[in-house]
């Protein structure tokens, strides 16, 4: 795969598009790291470094960007708070799937236009006001259980209609009233809201609302949601780090030894996107949100009242998607 991805970029829109944003990242990384003398900081990070080569990864092929893998194995498995995991994600997010992206547009990988063009622009009134009035409010535990028990009803819908019912998809949104075209822009800003929160969400909760009700395929909602959180990413980074300025070292160090693999392995993910089925794109994405449910069950150990906040988020996603995938059925037939 790695040698395809390499031999792949010789021709002329890879290298305009992808290598040469590339190869100037990692001009200005390895002059940073050598004259401020950052090494040192690999000894003590390592391990956030070998999750975002995982993670990255399934930035690129997914509708989960990296900040779903970083924030709950930050906050879950490592016990760094919630305000630097998702700091850290938005920045890391805003190298790894801005590259992605540049391989995306280098390699013509469809889009729905539409939706990315709504969407995004919801996304980015969401991650403003998100940033701004909401995410200061979200306390951590609910945060990390309400995320995790919301997308399990997500993974559990996408597996009933494509494995179960047998869904039809299509390859672009059909044509859209002005109320429809008001959802996808109000679907936008509240994935611009998770955002905000968990330093990702408006990719996989777009990508659930278009493959739900209107049963575009995986192939097509994946990259552009990948393109929407990018967009996000780079907003969110921005705010954190100029704005508000409360980029924490911590993040700042993470980021740091973390982008050398980001800005390949998103890219390398993106360029598999192109030649696998949607259905092993779908596989992928239950294992992902399965194990973060698992994973936040056994380190949090949720009771009273945050238990019953994770069982209703749970409820609450399975009615509105499963009521998502009833609209698209009364449209099929």
């Amino acid at each position: 795969m790695a040698v395809s991805f390499l031999s792949s970029l010789t021709s002329r829109r890879p290298f305009l598009y992808f290598v040469l944003p590339v190869a100037g990242v990692y001009v200005v990384w390895l002059s940073y790291m050598q004259f401020t003398g950052q090494w040192g900081l690999f000894n003590d990070n390592w391990f956030m470094s070998l999750t975002m080569i995982f993670g990255s990864f399934i930035a690129g092929i997914s509708s989960e960007g990296g900040g779903a893998i970083a924030y709950p194995v930050m906050t879950l498995v490592f016990n760094i708070t919630p305000e630097v995991a998702r700091n850290f994600s938005l920045a890391i997010q805003s190298i790894g799937m801005t590259a992605a992206t540049l391989w995306i547009i280098a390699k013509r990988i469809s889009l729905e236009r539409t939706y990315l063009l709504l969407s995004g622009a919801g996304g980015l009134f969401g991650v403003v006001g998100g940033t701004l009035w909401v995410a200061p409010l979200v306390p951590a535990a609910y945060a990390k259980m309400m995320f995790v028990s919301f997308w399990l009803s997500f993974g559990i819908a996408l597996f009933v209609i494509n494995h179960v019912r047998k869904r039809d998809t299509r390859q672009q949104l059909p044509r859209l009233s002005a109320c429809q075209k008001s959802e996808l822009v109000l679907v936008g800003v509240l994935g611009g809201v998770l955002s905000a929160i968990f330093g990702n969400g408006i990719d996989i909760c777009t990508f659930s609302f278009v493959t739900m009700k209107y049963g575009l395929s995986e192939k097509v909602a994946t990259p552009t949601s990948v393109v929407l959180m990018t967009s996000n990413a780079v907003v969110g980074s921005l705010m954190h780090g100029f704005l508000i300025a409360d980029m924490q070292p911590e993040a700042i160090n993470y980021w740091l030894v973390c982008i050398p693999f980001v800005v390949l392995g998103a890219p390398l993910g993106a360029n598999l996107l192109d030649k696998i089925n949607r259905l092993s794109i779908a596989v992928m994405l239950y294992a992902i949100i399965i194990a973060q449910f698992i994973a936040a069950l056994f380190i949090i150990r949720p009771a009273g009242s945050l238990m019953m906040v994770s069982v209703l988020t749970f409820c609450a996603g399975i009615i509105i998607f499963f009521f998502l995938t009833s609209l698209h059925r009364e449209e099929v037939v």
